[in-house]
């Protein structure tokens, strides 16, 4: 269980068009995201977030306790700090009022992307979560990963 809350770096804003790399974990590690439903239920909360903070989701895949995402700012405004809030506020209060438990532990893990990084390795290392954790034996089979910017199909085609 963690003890502390994540250091987050003083000189960035967190505001603007960048890249990070996002990890939700659930409260207690629970497996929530092991049937269509839940994870549909919280990717369109945390959609409606990035819409409205200005946040492209390019790539995601949910664990059964936790999600990770790359998600990118879209605009000078867009505000990860209150992606982030609005995304586990709205994720949280439909699943618990849909299944009575509660969704998230307390923070999020966060990764800039910075300009001599890969995305397509982040977007590597999201998408083989499930082959890691010998989930499946070929992506294809995991139902819980995708993008909200490009088909699943396309997705896939390009980590090849």
């Amino acid at each position: 269980m963690f003890t502390h809350r994540p250091e987050r770096l003083r000189s960035v804003s967190y505001v603007g068009v960048h890249q990070y790399f996002l990890t939700f974990c659930t409260f207690q590690r629970a497996k929530h995201f092991v049937t269509a439903e839940h994870v549909q239920l919280t990717l369109s909360q945390i959609q409606r977030a990035a819409e409205q903070e200005r946040f492209a989701i390019p790539a995601y895949c949910f664990m059964p306790d936790h999600v990770h995402m790359l998600v990118e700012g879209l605009s000078d405004s867009s505000d990860l700090r209150m992606f982030i809030k609005l995304a586990k506020q709205y994720a949280g209060y439909y699943f618990s009022k849909a299944t009575g438990n509660r969704l998230w532990q307390p923070y999020v893990y966060e990764h800039i992307v910075r300009s001599d990084e890969s995305s397509e390795e982040i977007v590597q290392y999201i998408l083989e979560n499930p082959l890691r954790k010998k989930l499946v034996a070929s992506l294809l089979d995991y139902p819980f990963l995708g993008s909200c910017t490009v088909t699943r199909e396309e997705l896939l085609q390009s980590y090849k």
